[in-house]
């Protein structure tokens, strides 16, 4: 009603960043490896705005992949307005590596080849 971007709106855009960065590295949120079945579910999110967005405003997120972890990933989201300086908001998302079954979810490491993927300029932005 107030013209501006709901804050529901920046997590929805911090995943599909976290979709796009992976894929920027050949990598998927969801995939098999050996003959298995894995995800990255979201452990947390967070997100602290500055300043509100209009619908019409276009915006740059930066991603940043700030921790590599065991079986875990920390990433920062940067949101710019197009013309400003100063940030919009800065979201934080920590995700864990898990293998999916029939039983549920288990937490587990980071596969060597992945880690290669991740690690070009694991701070830069997408």
């Amino acid at each position: 009603m107030a013209g501006i971007a709901h804050f529901s709106r920046f997590f929805l855009w911090m995943e599909q960043a976290e979709h796009d960065f992976l894929e920027s590295r050949g990598l998927s949120v969801v995939f098999e490896d050996q003959g298995f079945r894995h995800g990255f579910p979201r452990v947390n999110a967070s997100c602290d705005y500055q300043h509100p967005v209009r619908y019409r405003d276009w915006l740059e997120i930066v991603v940043s992949l700030e921790k590599i972890g065991r079986s875990s990933l920390q990433y920062r989201f940067d949101f710019k307005a197009e013309g400003s300086s100063a940030p919009v908001a800065m979201g934080k998302l920590s995700t864990c590596l898990c293998r999916l079954t029939g039983e549920g979810m288990r937490s587990t490491p980071l596969p060597e080849w992945m880690r290669q993927r991740l690690e070009i300029s694991p701070g830069k932005a997408v």
